[in-house]
């Protein structure tokens, strides 16, 4: 009986962390994708969010991050609920505008309506959560947000328009077979 050996094949020399090494690597991760809306001074915001992840069943948490720098960041500072809604492959558009500096994400092309807790809802997406905010959690120029779901609906649908869509080589993607 022969010991195992080493593959032959070298693997690449690691790289010294960096800014440009995590934007590479994270290129090459698929990550779905969702809007973040809550209310500030009457007014909805909401943003394009590839960092949502399930952080609990019991108690219902998630966490996404925030860049403290983002036009959005001051209405997720102060806000007590946020909604979090799962976006279909077809709304690449509804991802970009909502993606977008200076874009008018509620304007009339945008399909929404106050929700619970007065959050912004958005229709036609897979599903949606209204979160109560319960940590804001420092991280570089970022905060990760921690929140309870508090309401929400899921399409449950596993048909071929119920599929979500997926951010993946800094571009909108869908799932294929």
């Amino acid at each position: 009986m022969t010991a195992p050996t080493a593959h032959s094949v070298s693997p690449a020399p690691a790289l010294a962390g960096s800014p440009e090494l995590l934007r590479s690597v994270f290129r090459q991760h698929a990550a779905g994708v969702a809007v973040i809306t809550a209310v500030d001074a009457g007014r909805p915001v909401g943003f394009t969010a590839t960092s949502l992840n399930s952080v609990s069943a019991d108690p219902p948490l998630l966490s996404f991050s925030i860049g403290t720098g983002s036009s959005s960041w001051p209405a997720i500072a102060g806000s007590e609920h946020v909604g979090v809604h799962i976006l279909a492959e077809q709304q690449r558009e509804l991802a970009g505008l909502f993606a977008r500096s200076g874009a008018d994400r509620f304007g009339a092309g945008t399909r929404w309506r106050p929700g619970p807790e007065g959050v912004p809802v958005l229709d036609g997406v897979l599903a949606w959560l209204v979160c109560r905010v319960v940590a804001r959690v420092p991280a570089g120029e970022h905060r990760v947000v921690i929140a309870e779901a508090v309401a929400g609906h899921s399409t449950g649908d596993v048909r071929a328009d119920g599929r979500p869509l997926l951010y993946h080589q800094g571009r909108f993607n869908a799932l294929r077979d």
